[in-house]
Parts: structure tokens; sequence; C-alpha cells
């Protein structure tokens, strides 16, 4: 091959073609959420401005680590971590977004547990991954980061609370949690295969990674979406049906009439 051309994407690198899809999957993202906050009730925009800034995060970091996989083809596992650090905060925080955009009643200690259970899952994780500590320590610490995340999300105060929402936050945010169920189920067995047993092929562990993230992070920002366009919907219809009422008809009869009257 041509020194010049090997600086750029070929044909037959599956994996470096998988990251350029999901980087413009991310840019593409970013926009559409951005353009859509416009769309819906104010209390639901900080909801898509934060999803926004995920796909956007993980869109810059991406096209990173194309250009380190075309380059080197190694795992950039360094940018990997820069990104979910930044990432999955804002992630965390979409929870505690869409339950106060639907009144909700919650507090600021659920975000920090969040907070507390994420960084908890990535600096053992990154730790272990770069040998700063024995691989098997750093996939127990993470994996108790993760366990503590998911009770919160089901069976701690986020949890409770989403069940008293409406059929469309409710929804959401059960998709949202299944996404952090599932779909992060593919980091820990990454490093479980990769690392402790270092029985993965690089290149399939890090297709199956991008695939992860296109789920993870776009479709997890699409249920926070579908929630907002919901609820401002139907907002939307109440008020119109609210109008549109006899009791408005008869207010407004009556205050036709005292015009009448005055004049």
């Amino acid at each position: 091959m041509n020194p010049a051309e090997a600086k750029y994407l070929a044909q037959d690198d599956y994996v470096a073609i998988s990251f350029w899809i999901i980087s413009i999957a991310m840019v593409a993202s970013t926009v559409f959420f951005f353009l859509e906050a416009s769309t819906v009730s104010s209390h639901w925009r900080t909801s898509l401005h934060v999803g926004g800034l995920v796909t956007l995060v993980a869109a810059v970091h991406y096209m990173y680590m194309r250009e380190y996989w075309v380059e080197v083809h190694k795992s950039p596992i360094v940018y990997r971590y820069i990104d979910w650090s930044i990432t999955v905060p804002l992630q965390m925080i979409e929870f505690n977004l869409i339950l106060k955009a639907a009144k909700m009643p919650v507090t600021q200690a659920m975000f920090w547990k969040l907070l507390l259970g994420t960084v908890v899952m990535l600096a053992f994780g990154f730790l272990g991954e770069i040998h700063a500590m024995k691989a098997w320590m750093g996939f127990v610490g993470g994996m108790l980061g993760w366990f503590f995340i998911l009770f919160e999300i089901f069976a701690g105060e986020a949890g409770g609370v989403a069940g008293e929402c409406s059929k469309n936050v409710r929804w959401s945010y059960n998709a949202m949690r299944w996404i952090v169920t599932a779909g992060w189920a593919i980091y820990p067995l990454g490093y479980f295969f990769g690392l402790l047993l270092d029985n993965a092929d690089v290149g399939v562990l890090n297709v199956v990674y991008n695939i992860a993230d296109f789920v993870n992070k776009i479709a997890f920002v699409l249920c926070c979406w579908s929630a907002a366009k919901a609820e401002t919907a139907k907002a939307s219809k109440a008020s119109i049906e609210m109008e549109k009422s006899p009791d408005t008809d008869r207010l407004l009869s009556g205050r036709e009439v005292a015009g009448s009257d005055t004049d």
C-alpha cells in the first residue's frame, strides 16, 4: 500500500469504517437534538440540550479514536475513558432531568449517588486497563460501581419516583434504565474477555464497543427526546381542549354580554 494511503480510511478496514460511521452519526444526532430542543416545552429543553452535549462530546472523541486506529491500529483506551468520564455523568443527569421535567419530587442526593457510582465504575475500570492495579481488582470495583447505579435507577429514589410518572415518561425512563443494564453490559464483557482472559480480537472488540456506544448514547438520548415530544404534544392538546371547553365558551359569552351591557 502507498504510505500516503495508509493514513486514510481503507475499504477493507471494517474497524475504521465503524469508527467513521459512529462519529458521523454522533454529529448528526447532536444537530438533531439541539434543533429539536426548540420544539418542546421549556422545561424539557435542558434535557435535550444535555443530550446534545452527550453526542457532541462523543463525536469529537470518536474522530480522534478513528484517526488513532487508522494510524496505530490499536485500541484507543485513553480516548474512550476520557469520553466516558464526560458523557456518562451527563447521562446520569438525564435521569434527574426527565423526572424534574415531569414535575416529580427528586432530590439532589439522587444525582450525587448516580455520580458516585459513575466515578467508581470508570476509575476502577481505567486503573485496571492501564495496569495501575490488578486487572481483576479493576473489574470488581467497576462492577460494584455499575451495580450501584442499577440499584439507584431501579430500586432507589429514582426508580420509586418514576413509577408515579405519566405513561410517556415512564416508558422512556424504563427504556433508558434497560439501556444502562443491557447496553452497558457490553463494556464489562469486553474487559473480561479482552483484558482478564486476553481472548478477544482487538478489532472485533472495538467494533462491538462502537455499536454499543451508538445504542448507549444516541438511543439513550432519543428516549429523552421521545418523552419530551410526547409530553409537549399532550400539554398542547390539553390547552386546546381547555380553550374549546363549554365552560370556556360560557365564560366568553358572559364577557360578551357584560360588554354589551356596558355599551
